[in-house]
């Protein structure tokens, strides 16, 4: 079987493992396992969750409340990195691509130095498996070209993997935060 047959019997897994999970607290304990300290004074770059992801709208408002300067991406056309904009609760968000909602053209470019990372799995080592379209691949790399960053992926601490299929491209998490821990590669 080849790498692109592996990922996407990877992700079928992977989703029905996360459709399985059951953590109603779970977009609150993230705040409570978010290692704050470390990021004071740095901007986040967040995401507003897809249907069945972990939601981090709660955290991203603790963040911002806590003086975080905050970014969410904007999705461009496939191939090419995520742009992230400048983002506060309070700002209106326009339909972005997959369903999801993003800030408006207008709102200035940041650089985050923090990125949270949707995924459908991780293993204990950083490896992600994503959705398929590398956006988040491409982005972190490009982002690391310019300034350091770390990448932390956020998820349910049961989609945790054993292993999982990657390709030389695949860009590993420096973190990983779930309702249960936070844990640094």
């Amino acid at each position: 079987m080849d790498i692109k047959a592996k990922k996407t019997r990877a992700r079928i897994q992977a989703k029905q493992v996360r459709a399985a999970v059951t953590a109603p607290d779970g977009p609150i304990s993230l705040i409570k396992h978010f290692p704050a300290a470390a990021f004071r004074g740095r901007v986040i770059g967040g995401y507003w969750p897809l249907a069945g992801e972990l939601d981090i709208r709660p955290l991203l408002e603790a963040c911002h409340e806590a003086g975080h300067g905050m970014s969410l991406p904007t999705t461009p056309r496939k191939g090419y990195p995520l742009t992230f904009r400048h983002w506060k609760p309070s700002h209106l968000l326009k339909a972005g691509a997959y369903n999801t909602r993003e800030p408006f053209p207008e709102q200035p470019e940041v650089h985050p130095a923090l990125v949270l990372v949707p995924l459908l799995a991780f293993t204990r080592y950083g490896e992600r498996l994503g959705y398929g379209g590398g956006f988040y691949d491409r982005t972190l790399a490009s982002l690391k070209a310019k300034q350091d960053i770390f990448a932390c992926g956020v998820a349910y601490a049961g989609q945790e993997a054993a292993t999982l299929p990657t390709e030389h491209f695949d860009y590993r998490l420096d973190g990983i935060l779930t309702e249960r821990y936070f844990k640094a590669f």
